[in-house]
């Protein structure tokens, strides 16, 4: 639990704590994920698992922490199977959330933009592009940039290695040809990504 409340913002604290009073839910942190920030599962036994990536941006920490607890509450309180993003866990991630909304531990512009997020959340907050960058400005300085970064024409690689051409904008996805296949990919606007010439 120590490791945990370090790795939030300090007037959170107290909060988290009367959450996970009583709760039979085990947090285990691990390294970086590419595809998520954290995860709940259910294990054979019948104990609760959260999953959460470490990172040094402690109102991403929390955000995912509140995330992943509403689905363990959803998990405590249907019997039957639901959604995993449907309204019962819309409606419990609403009612967690909530108290945590105050400027004393989400800076603005983090705190109004969580606000309309929670209105109608997503599968993740990575759909939502304003919180997205707003939250970026918390993160480490790293190499890499957003794609809706790059200029079209210009090249950019992934950790993998893989090396793409930004070609065009459809909506709010942009269309990337691989270099070494011509294949077209998609990828949303907040996708990670670093420049060739980095």
């Amino acid at each position: 639990m120590q490791e945990l409340l370090s790795l939030i913002p300090k007037n959170s604290r107290s909060q988290v704590k009367k959450i996970f009073k009583g709760s039979d839910v085990i947090i285990k942190i691990t390294k970086k994920r590419i595809t998520k920030h954290g995860d709940f599962s259910r294990k054979i036994n019948g104990a609760s698992l959260i999953t959460i990536n470490i990172t040094s941006n402690p109102f991403r920490f929390l955000i995912t922490l509140l995330h992943e607890l509403a689905h363990f509450k959803v998990s405590q309180s249907y019997q039957y199977r639901v959604k995993p993003h449907g309204l019962e866990w819309k409606l419990t991630y609403r009612e967690i959330l909530l108290p945590f909304l105050n400027p004393n531990i989400f800076p603005e512009p983090i705190c109004s933009l969580l606000a309309h997020h929670i209105k109608n959340p997503k599968a993740s907050t990575d759909s939502d592009f304003e919180l997205v960058m707003a939250l970026r400005e918390y993160d480490p300085p790293s190499k890499k940039v957003l794609i809706v970064e790059i200029k079209d024409g210009n090249e950019f690689i992934l950790e993998n290695g893989r090396v793409f051409v930004k070609i065009k904008q459809r909506r709010k996805h942009f269309e990337c040809i691989e270099k070494a296949t011509g294949k077209i990919y998609v990828f949303s606007p907040n996708s990670e990504v670093k420049p060739f010439y980095l």
